[in-house]
């Protein structure tokens, strides 16, 4: 990295205030009587992938796409076989028992035949909704929501778009394709795979016999790990991880994971993981968390681990308050817990090597 690189990359992070995340205000912290209201503004945020989106806030972000090229998902047959999520070994599928549906936010209870199938992506939120991104061959990508209850996200965000799949009133679980009445236009499939058990699945562009023979393609008898290539270890005292979403779209170039921490309605921490294969290594530090350099934006509200090749790990604490902030919010000290204990896989391009 050229020392202009470098002072490009500290101008950007001293400045990352950015937009205001509010996927992961939405997504994290509803209260259940706000839940309708709250899914709402998913539109608004940068959903993972990772969901389209699952990359850093503001400028970092831009500064990574820029470094990377990404490119939208294609139809094309990828040259390099994506990660599969390995088994839960004896936990059942969601559809021997719905109730486990999101119960963990480290297990997935449904997932893909990889002979019929790839997987594109996966996420959990803990006691809401397991979401699954996977194409078929010749078709483009397919998101499906599944939860024990039919309240499912009105707006989902897939490939950096976001689309309003639920219209006002009652929800028709019959498995009929319909199209979306809102824009851009997609197509939805909603249905029952077993007693307790809604799943919702949205392809945008794309054709009625491609959604269905990627549904085809799904498995409900066998649950699955939430792996990636990052590991919390070390938590606040009091706090857990709530969610974990790791996105494979642009897989070997571009992987990506999200992790939500939580202590309280108004404790929320989000930790980031990005790895480009074309992009630099920044050094340039402000303090040291378990003898790794690691840098404190300017706004004080995000904390990163730097010098990590190619990669960016970074813990946003901070909540976009208008005042004075509550006086029971995480700080500079947990993210710092936090970071101490994260476990960075050295080559995160061997999945066999991810937690």
């Amino acid at each position: 990295m050229t020392d202009l690189d470098q002072r490009i990359n500290q101008t950007l992070r001293q400045r990352a205030e950015g937009r205001v995340d509010t996927d992961r205000l939405v997504r994290v912290s509803r209260a259940r009587g706000r839940r309708r209201q709250l899914h709402r503004r998913v539109a608004a945020g940068t959903a993972l992938s990772l969901v389209g989106a699952l990359g850093f806030v503001g400028v970092t972000e831009a500064r990574f796409d820029a470094l990377t090229g990404r490119m939208p998902w294609t139809t094309a047959t990828p040259r390099v076989v994506p990660p599969v999520p390995p088994r839960a070994d004896g936990v059942p599928g969601a559809a021997s028992d719905p109730t486990l549906v999101s119960a963990d936010p480290e297990v997935l209870h449904v997932g893909v035949d990889p002979a019929r199938a790839h997987y594109l992506g996966w996420e959990v939120i803990q006691g809401y909704v397991e979401t699954i991104r996977v194409a078929v061959p010749g078709g483009g990508e397919v998101r499906v929501d599944v939860s024990r209850t039919a309240e499912l996200p009105a707006s989902v965000v897939i490939d950096g778009v976001s689309f309003d799949v639920t219209e006002a009133g009652p929800q028709h679980f019959d498995g009929t394709v319909r199209p979306t009445t809102g824009m851009p236009r997609s197509l939805v499939k909603m249905w029952q795979p077993a007693q307790g058990l809604y799943a919702r699945a949205v392809m945008p562009q794309g054709n009625a016999a491609v959604l269905e023979r990627t549904v085809e393609a799904l498995r409900w008898n066998k649950a699955r790990r939430c792996p990636g290539p990052l590991r919390l270890t070390s938590l606040p005292e009091g706090a857990r991880v709530t969610s974990c979403a790791v996105d494979i779209a642009s897989y070997p170039r571009l992987i990506t994971a999200r992790f939500a921490v939580k202590r309280a309605e108004a404790e929320i921490m989000t930790v980031d993981y990005r790895y480009a294969s074309s992009a630099g290594t920044y050094t340039t530090s402000d303090r040291t968390i378990a003898g790794k350099p690691a840098l404190l934006t300017a706004n004080g509200t995000r904390l990163e681990l730097v010098g990590v090749p190619r990669t960016m790990v970074l813990a946003d604490f901070g909540w976009p308050w208008q005042g004075e902030p509550p006086a029971h919010i995480f700080t500079e000290a947990d993210a710092t817990t936090v970071l101490a204990g994260a476990q960075v896989t050295a080559d995160p391009t061997r999945p066999e090597s991810w937690k």
